[in-house]
C-alpha cells in the first residue's frame, strides 16, 4: 500500500474501534485509536501473515502486550480479512470470540493470549528465541504501551533479548503519554524510553507514529540491525482521530455512548472525506 492508502485504511480501522468498544458498552478506544496506524502498517504492509492459513509455520509473529487495546487489534484482523469486519460489534458479548483480551484459542490471528501488563514482551522473546534456535525465518514483532513499562517484567524480558542478541525482535512502545491514571510521567515516569533501552543494547529508532512514511522507515531499518533486538518509540496522541477523546485520559477504558459515538464517527467520515479528495 502507499502512505495514501494506508491512511484510508487506518481511518477505516479507526471506525472498526470505536464501532465495537460502542457495541460492548465497554473496552479500551484511547489506546487502541493511538496505535491505529501501527497496527495499519504491520498488517497491511509489514508482517508475513496470510489469512487463509493463520497458523502457517513462517510466518512473522505479533503479540499485542498491551492487551487491553484489542479492540484496534481485533480492527487490523478483520480488515486484513482473518474474519468479517461486521463481527467487530460482538466485541466482548458472552460467547463472541472477540474478548477484551486477545485469546489465542478463540480468534483467528492472534499469535498469543495477552492482557497481564509486562508479559507480552516476555512471550515474544521466547518466540524470537525459538525463531533462532529453529533457525526459522519468520521476525516477531511486539506492542507495549507506555504505562506498562513501569512493569519490571519488561526490563527483564529486554536483558535477556539483547543477551540472545534477538535481532529478529522489534519492540514497538506505543507512546501516547497517558495511562489510566493520568500522564505516565505523574504516575511512574518511564522517561527517558529510548535511553532506557539503549542502555539494554537495543537499537533504538524514535518517530511519530502517526507519520506512515516514518513507520515505515523504522522497520525498514530494523530489518537491517544486526546482533541486537530494535525498540521503535512511536510518539503518538491517545484517541487520535476522534475530537473529543484526543490527548484525554479519561478515555483509556471507556466506551462512548450513542452520542458520542455519532459525533466521533462523524469525526472519521470528515476525515476519510478528505483523504478521498487527496
Amino acid at each position: 500500500m502507499n502512505t495514501l492508502e494506508l491512511k484510508k485504511m487506518a481511518n477505516e480501522i479507526r471506525k472498526g474501534i470505536v464501532t465495537a468498544v460502542h457495541s460492548a458498552k465497554a473496552g479500551h478506544p484511547g489506546g487502541s485509536l493511538s496505535a491505529a496506524d501501527i497496527f495499519t502498517y504491520l498488517y497491511f504492509e509489514e508482517l508475513n501473515v496470510d489469512p487463509k492459513d493463520p497458523k502457517k509455520p513462517d510466518r512473522d509473529r505479533f503479540v499485542l502486550s498491551k492487551g487491553h487495546t484489542a479492540p484496534g487489534y481485533y480492527a487490523a484482523l478483520a480488515h486484513r480479512g482473518f474474519f468479517p469486519v461486521e463481527d467487530l460489534t460482538t466485541l466482548r458479548h458472552l460467547g463472541s470470540y472477540l474478548q477484551g483480551h486477545p485469546c489465542m484459542q478463540e480468534t483467528p490471528g492472534v499469535d498469543m493470549s495477552s492482557g497481564s501488563l509486562g508479559q507480552g514482551i516476555s512471550a515474544a522473546v521466547g518466540m524470537a528465541i525459538a525463531g533462532k534456535l529453529d533457525d526459522a525465518s519468520y521476525r516477531v514483532y511486539t506492542l507495549l504501551g507506555d504505562g506498562e513499562l513501569q512493569e519490571g517484567q519488561v526490563w527483564e524480558a529486554s536483558m535477556l533479548a539483547a543477551h540472545r542478541k534477538l535481532d529478529n525482535l522489534v519492540v514497538i512502545v506505543d507512546n501516547n503519554g497517558l495511562q489510566i491514571d493520568g500522564n505516565v510521567a505523574d504516575v511512574n515516569s518511564p522517561y527517558p524510553i529510548d535511553k532506557k533501552f539503549e542502555a539494554f543494547n537495543f537499537h533504538v529508532i524514535n518517530i511519530d507514529g502517526h507519520d506512515f512514511d516514518q513507520i515505515r522507515a523504522a522497520f525498514e531499518e530494523a530489518k537491517t540491525v544486526k546482533g541486537r533486538p530494535t525498540a521503535i518509540i512511536a510518539k503518538t496522541v491517545k484517541g487520535k482521530g476522534v475530537s473529543f477523546m484526543e490527548n484525554q485520559a479519561s478515555w483509556h477504558g471507556t466506551a462512548p455512548n450513542d452520542e458520542q459515538y455519532a459525533i466521533a464517527m462523524a469525526d472519521l467520515e470528515k476525515v476519510g472525506e478528505a483523504l478521498c479528495q487527496k
